[in-house]
């Protein structure tokens, strides 16, 4: 089997999902050709130098529609002759685009590909492609259906998971997040976004809140009690499905939660070939993917399965793992996972997370990648595992190992 190695690694600064926010302009086709552009210039791609691109997004209407691969390839300077393929794996979307490149280098299908993803979530909303999941109500009564935010709480619930704990973890990823950016620990990835004459548009992240506190988050109110208690109910679903618990205790608000960006990133997969080809030296390899199936309720518990599937399908142990980065959609998704595994915290998303920087939900999985990667080089890390939770009942990860 032919070895697949990671090159190289982008991504945007992300930008509030909001009008105001500094993105807002900046078409999700335009925002994917920077990222594209980032990775040709980088490496000096010329001609029909990859096989294809590999873009994840998740609600792929409107601009985001119609086989956003491929526009975004004639929209930036790559070969016109290179192809594009657009897919959704709800938020795993950029890092299944990441590992489907990587499995067709190492089955023979091409020795070099561009993967990643994008999500303008300030001019594309999520839910706006309305997803059969969550409004046909053949589907929804059978999965018993409840919105994201519910099952994060189910999880808190069900795992034991309380507000402090969840807040507490949110501190520490913006403190993180904050200290990673002041350090330059993100210049090696973060590309700037600017405008027609190259004057910046956005250079860094700018949804943090470094000031956050353990006061300022107790002040909030849960964001799905009403959702859950009043209005369509959800709660009284969630117990239908699982009658032993008494109650949905609802604990997450905007603060413990990841927050609604706008991003794209990239990475640049090739074989030993494809490198020596192009004067590229690797810095890590592909050393395993996987993608489950989970409880559609409960929803966001996939990164434990996933897990535990990845580890036996490759040989290893959660003790072989040296960095963890677990997407914090939320934060009892996150905080199940370090319970599960018995990890420490220190190895858990070490430069913050979703919750300070944002979640850019077709791009956050190779965001997470790239930003495992570089931890690992600064911190003379061997093997890193990358992990989220999915919509709808699943989760997707990947094993990097350093060259």
């Amino acid at each position: 089997m032919t070895e697949a190695y990671i090159y190289d690694a982008v991504r945007t600064p992300r930008g509030k999902g909001r009008k105001d926010g500094s993105l807002h302009e900046v078409t999700s086709v335009r925002l994917s050709a920077v990222t594209l552009n980032a990775l040709k210039d980088r490496n000096g791609l010329e001609g029909h130098a990859v096989e294809d691109v590999i873009w994840g997004n998740a609600t792929q209407v409107m601009e985001q529609g119609g086989c956003l691969a491929r526009t975004a390839v004639l929209a930036s300077k790559l070969d016109e002759r290179i192809p594009g393929l657009s897919i959704n794996r709800f938020c795993a979307s950029g890092m299944e685009a990441v590992n489907l490149a990587a499995n067709q280098v190492r089955g023979g299908a091409g020795d070099g590909y561009i993967a990643g993803g994008v999500e303008m979530m300030s001019r594309v909303a999520m839910g706006s492609d309305g997803a059969a999941i969550a409004v046909d109500p053949t589907v929804a009564m059978k999965s018993y259906f409840v919105p994201q935010g519910i099952s994060a709480d189910i999880i808190a619930t069900m795992y034991g998971v309380t507000r402090d704990q969840a807040d507490a973890l949110a501190v520490e990823s913006q403190k993180r997040a904050a200290a990673a950016w002041e350090a330059g620990y993100f210049d090696k990835t973060v590309i700037p976004v600017t405008d027609q004459n190259g004057l910046p548009i956005l250079t860094r992240d700018e949804y943090l809140r470094p000031d956050t506190n353990m006061q300022s988050l107790g002040a909030l109110r849960p964001a799905f009690k009403d959702m859950g208690e009043v209005m369509p109910g959800f709660d009284a679903v969630a117990l239908m499905k699982y009658p032993q618990l008494e109650r949905i205790d609802h604990i997450h608000h905007a603060g413990n939660s990841s927050g609604i960006v706008d991003g794209a990133a990239g990475v640049l997969i090739g074989s030993k070939a494809f490198g020596e080809a192009h004067g590229l030296k690797p810095r890590a390899r592909i050393r395993a993917t996987a993608k489950i199936g989970t409880d559609p309720t409960i929803m966001l518990t996939g990164p434990v399965p996933v897990t535990e599937k990845i580890l036996a399908d490759s040989g290893m142990s959660i003790g072989d793992i040296d960095l963890f980065e677990v997407n914090e959609a939320f934060a009892s998704v996150v905080l199940r996972f370090m319970q599960a595994f018995d990890v420490d915290p220190a190895k858990v998303n070490p430069n913050g997370g979703a919750i300070a920087m944002g979640h850019p939900l077709g791009a956050t999985g190779a965001i997470i990648i790239g930003a495992l990667l570089d931890e690992m080089e600064r911190a003379d890390k061997e093997t890193g595992l990358a992990t989220l939770c999915v919509a709808s009942g699943m989760g997707a990860a990947t094993i990097l190992e350093r060259v």
